[in-house]
């Protein structure tokens, strides 16, 4: 019990490993996971040292069956988590549950991280109470399993902001460290800063950026700038970075500085030819409106979580001094660039804001600010705890309400998820496949034939082996009455064929259907 008052992060971090592994067998392989798995599998030929000397050595045989689509996406993850992947299969785990069982625990540790970063500005409960509001926001649980690009680009990217900063404030209590020899530097923050933001850049090119934010936390700490670049430690931090980046991205091997280049332009505009709809109608990525992104942040947090934001940030500057003022500055920050970048860059987003969920953290820590004012007008601490649960129980029932699918989770300012369904993206990454095809092989006789409109190779991960998967967009034209149609509901795709025939089996929501299996007549 002393460890638990001490740590108080942990109720929270075993209650979510709890739930974690009583369910991550239910959550389905989502659109971008087979291909970025086999990614990561085709990176151990790049880290076979006999490959180096066999005089035939070709880095883009690392870069897997997808390298078109995935080689300039740094693979730094994929690296991390490979090990403990490895492990879990041996002991009897199917590839697609060992994936989810370590994305989600990756998704914890970015929680964790949450909890000590808000911890460096309030009171422990207040802090554990931000990071329980950002663990039990639905989109958020929903993704933490199924999503192995953006979940953990949020975690190592707010690793690399605390690090960052717990790096700076170890400079502001021993100075003279900064010109001390290696062996006596703060070795250990120095290398885990510079691990997590060498891979956080690996895995998106938009990690420099805690770094900056790095940069304006030690200036408002009253570093001087011309003093940071004089220490040998920022230079150590820099280059043990891009040391890290480097090692954990074969792509940059061919020629760094000039793939570095090529990754930042493609990816700053982030091309391609996908359909989303929004408000009703449908757009290409890169042309829907600049209301996007505002209107979906609004209709895909729970609604305390708008109030304790709101209040937070006006909380947070009328109760500090001018230095604390500066480093909340920073904050708002990191979500603020990204917000402008949005609004005026106009990226091509779809799948929601996904790419975006890492400026999310510093809007849950300024609710740690309203949870710390909350807090102080109750003495009692059972009260404190009925307060947080009635603001968590916004997020926790449509986490069970709507398993394995958190992630379609809509607001009731949106009219929840059964209101926007057939005008806004709900299951959009076909991660219902899975409950339909467990579905059709309990009823499918042996040589049935499953007609999958898109990425069939995700059903076919789950069909029994008498049942053939086919291609709909390049076999159409072989089906035969008898045969079954699967069709998700993303952009309304489920309404272009067989939409008056009635479904065999159907997979729903609180009022939204996310995927279809019909019997061709």
């Amino acid at each position: 019990m002393k460890t638990l008052r001490q740590h108080p992060i942990l109720v929270l971090l075993i209650t979510n490993l709890t739930v974690g592994l009583l369910t991550f067998h239910s959550y389905g392989l989502a659109w971008d996971e087979p291909l970025f798995y086999d990614y990561g599998e085709a990176l151990k030929y790049a880290y076979t040292p006999a490959n180096w000397f066999s005089g035939e050595f070709d880095i883009t045989q690392s870069f897997g069956s997808s390298g078109s689509d995935h080689a300039n996406r740094g693979p730094a993850y994929l690296l991390v988590a490979m090990p403990f992947i490895s492990f879990l299969k041996w002991l009897g785990l199917d590839s697609a549950s060992a994936w989810h069982l370590v994305n989600f625990l990756t998704f914890n540790l970015g929680v964790y991280l949450l909890y000590r970063l808000a911890s460096k500005w309030m009171k422990k409960e207040s802090a554990l109470a931000s990071a329980a509001l950002f663990a039990f926001q639905p989109l958020l649980w929903g993704h933490a399993f199924i999503n192995p690009k953006d979940i953990p680009f949020l975690t190592f990217f707010l690793g690399s902001v605390f690090f960052g900063f717990e790096l700076i404030d170890k400079w502001n209590t021993n100075p003279q460290s900064t010109n001390l020899p290696i062996p006596q530097l703060p070795i250990t923050d120095l290398l885990l800063a510079s691990f997590f933001l060498g891979i956080a850049t690996s895995i998106r090119i938009l990690g420099p950026l805690a770094a900056i934010l790095v940069l304006l936390y030690a200036l408002a700490q009253e570093v001087k700038f011309l003093d940071i670049l004089r220490k040998p430690l920022i230079w150590l931090y820099a280059s043990l970075s891009l040391a890290v980046m480097f090692a954990a991205w074969p792509y940059l091997w061919l020629n760094p500085l000039e793939k570095f280049i090529e990754v930042f332009i493609f990816m700053s505009d982030n091309p391609t030819q996908l359909n989303v709809l929004f408000a009703g109608e449908n757009y290409q990525a890169g042309e829907v409106p600049r209301r996007y992104f505002p209107t979906l942040l609004a209709f895909t947090l729970t609604e305390p979580a708008y109030l304790l934001i709101a209040f937070g940030v006006l909380r947070s500057f009328w109760k500090s001094d001018t230095k604390q003022k500066l480093t909340i500055a920073i904050l708002l920050a990191w979500f603020g660039i990204l917000l402008a970048y949005i609004l005026l860059k106009r990226p091509a987003m779809y799948d929601g804001y996904r790419h975006f969920l890492f400026i999310l953290p510093p809007l849950f820590i300024f609710a740690g600010f309203s949870f710390e004012f909350l807090f102080n007008l109750l003495k009692q601490n059972w009260q404190k705890f009925v307060l947080a649960l009635c603001i968590l129980a916004f997020g926790i029932l449509p986490i069970i309400q709507l398993h394995p699918y958190q992630y379609a989770y809509y607001n009731n300012l949106a009219g929840g998820v059964g209101g926007v369904f057939r005008s806004y993206e709900t299951e959009y990454w076909l991660a219902c496949y899975r409950e339909s095809v467990l579905g059709l092989n309990q009823l499918a006789e042996p040589g049935t034939q499953l007609f999958v409109r898109r990425e069939p190779y995700i059903a076919a991960y789950y069909a029994d082996s008498d049942i053939t998967i086919r291609d709909f967009r390049a076999e159409q034209k072989d089906m035969q009455p008898g045969d079954y149609y699967l069709v998700n509901t993303r952009s309304n795709e489920d309404l272009k064929f067989l939409r008056d025939e009635p479904a065999v089996i159907e997979v729903s929501r609180l009022g939204a259907t996310f995927c279809l299996i019909k019997k061709v007549p």
